[in-house]
């Protein structure tokens, strides 16, 4: 984790950033916190992947360790109300016109190709020379296999994933070219516990700021390039973010907890913590980067 800065603000509202934001030196991070689990783990991922600023966007009951707070913005915005998180992301847009943004929420973790050996301003540096605003990173299901020991799913020692059963769909509504919709882990295979709008694993969570420019409810961009898997030319590189978010919410929702056992099936394998297995599963590619 960075050393302390003098220059950490915290602010009590949206509005209070928005009226006076920090400096943002980019590559910045935005990371939603729906709750305190694995909070800590995910900001120092993204500190330690190249990240020059954080900011921390949650209920301002939120406790850091002393270390993460000291390298972290926080904007104190309970998310406990629909579209909130969206606001949030906006104004950070709005502040910083021209900076790679991304955003992300608690226990999520970015993986790019070489992510061990290579900063996010790195290969940011390189998706820009593509003439790329926007990458497509997906959202992998993380879980605990044995719900017994981890009633809420979330383990960073035994997490698992799906290494099949992804596919991509043209979408029925706001297609285009080069516009898919990605789908597969836990939201599809217990999709009857989620709302159609919540089974795609696709978002465009990398993507450079520009006046104007707005983030919708769907996780999706009023500027239609900026859904876009690839240029027209060639592929171009993709990310994923490692995610215990929907194994938590199926293990919170009444419904789905008690319905679903286990998560674990013929496909389930162990997490490396390595951006090698995310490439030789296919769920990111390096494009031309080499």
């Amino acid at each position: 984790m960075r050393a302390p800065t003098s220059s950490t603000r915290r602010y009590g509202s949206l509005d209070a950033f928005a009226k006076a934001p920090p400096p943002l030196p980019g590559p910045v991070a935005v990371i939603l916190a729906e709750d305190e689990v694995e909070l800590d783990t995910t900001l120092r991922h993204h500190a330690l992947a190249g990240f020059r600023t954080l900011i921390l966007v949650g209920d301002p009951s939120l406790r850091l360790a002393d270390a993460v707070a000291a390298g972290t913005h926080r904007i104190d915005l309970p998310l406990d109300r629909p579209g909130r998180a969206i606001d949030a992301v906006n104004a950070v847009i709005a502040a910083a016109p021209g900076t790679w943004l991304y955003y992300c929420y608690n226990a999520e973790y970015l993986f790019y190709p070489f992510s061990e050996s290579r900063s996010v301003g790195e290969m940011l540096t390189f998706h820009a020379e593509e003439r790329r605003d926007a990458m497509l990173t997906y959202v992998i299901d993380l879980y605990a296999t044995d719900l017994a020991a981890y009633p809420d799913a979330v383990s960073l020692e035994t997490a698992h994933l799906d290494r099949a059963g992804y596919y991509a769909a043209t979408p029925r509504e706001r297609g285009g070219e080069r516009r898919l919709d990605f789908f597969g882990g836990l939201r599809w295979r217990f999709e009857e516990h989620l709302p159609p709008a919540r089974r795609r694993i696709d978002r465009y969570a990398l993507f450079r700021a520009k006046p104007g420019l707005t983030l919708t409810a769907d996780h999706l961009f009023d500027d239609p390039e900026y859904n876009t898997y690839a240029c027209p030319w060639h592929h171009n590189l993709t990310a994923a973010i490692c995610s215990f978010r929907t194994a938590k919410a199926l293990r919170r929702n009444p419904g789905s907890r008690y319905d679903i056992q286990s998560f674990a099936w013929h496909a389930s394998t162990p997490f490396e913590w390595h951006s090698q297995q995310l490439l030789d599963l296919g769920l990111m590619e390096p494009g031309q980067w080499f």
